[in-house]
């Protein structure tokens, strides 16, 4: 089966059961982690957007911003790293009172669950039932672990001494089709992910 036809539903619908078998079936089989991530992340309702150098990240950042008619509007943006693309589409993040989106990185890339994990160099104190509805990540493959548990060690590696506050993934990325109780107390966001090749 193809990698595309597995990821982005290329295809016929008849086949999708057949699509879910055959990835649980290779999920017992060590399945490699980055293929892991992305079914379990766009199983949640994410948008995955790969790209293999910074310029195709920009490029795609402004398809986004194009797709939901976000140019000139307001970000939630607490890294300045990530300023100079802001600027470079005339977005305001100074000061917002009415942000359309949140533009941030991540700490990592959760593969067992699909998930992304922040902490509050992300997202501040902030809950993320009280992050903007629409967020748009920018992310790395290396970036992709196992399981939280790997996230938190390399949290806690990475910043020593230093240790970040309000530590959080975000898992579900659309409406849940039916009560859901694992759901419960999580708010859906509509998540696109950059994620850039630099492995």
């Amino acid at each position: 089966m193809s990698l595309f036809r597995k990821f982005f539903g290329v295809g016929s619908e008849a086949s999708d059961d057949e699509n879910q078998s055959e990835f649980n079936a290779q999920t017992q089989t060590n399945t490699p982690i980055d293929e892991r991530f992305m079914f379990n992340f766009k199983r949640n309702g994410g948008k995955f957007i790969y790209c293999t150098d910074p310029a195709e990240v920009a490029e795609q950042f402004e398809n986004i911003l194009e797709e939901n008619d976000w140019f000139e509007s307001q970000v939630l943006c607490y890294e300045p790293k990530l300023y100079p693309m802001l600027d470079d589409n005339k977005l305001l993040y100074n000061s917002v009172t009415d942000p359309k989106f949140l533009f941030a990185t991540c700490e990592n890339l959760i593969a067992d669950e699909g998930s992304i994990l922040f902490s509050s160099n992300q997202i501040k104190q902030n809950k993320p039932d009280a992050l903007p509805v629409n967020i748009v990540i920018y992310a790395t493959t290396s970036q992709i672990l196992e399981a939280i548990n790997d996230g938190l060690r390399v949290i806690k590696k990475k910043y020593d001494k230093d240790y970040p506050t309000n530590i959080t993934t975000i898992k579900y990325f659309e409406k849940a089709k039916e009560e859901d109780f694992l759901q419960y107390g999580s708010s859906a966001k509509n998540l696109y992910l950059l994620l850039l090749e630099d492995l």
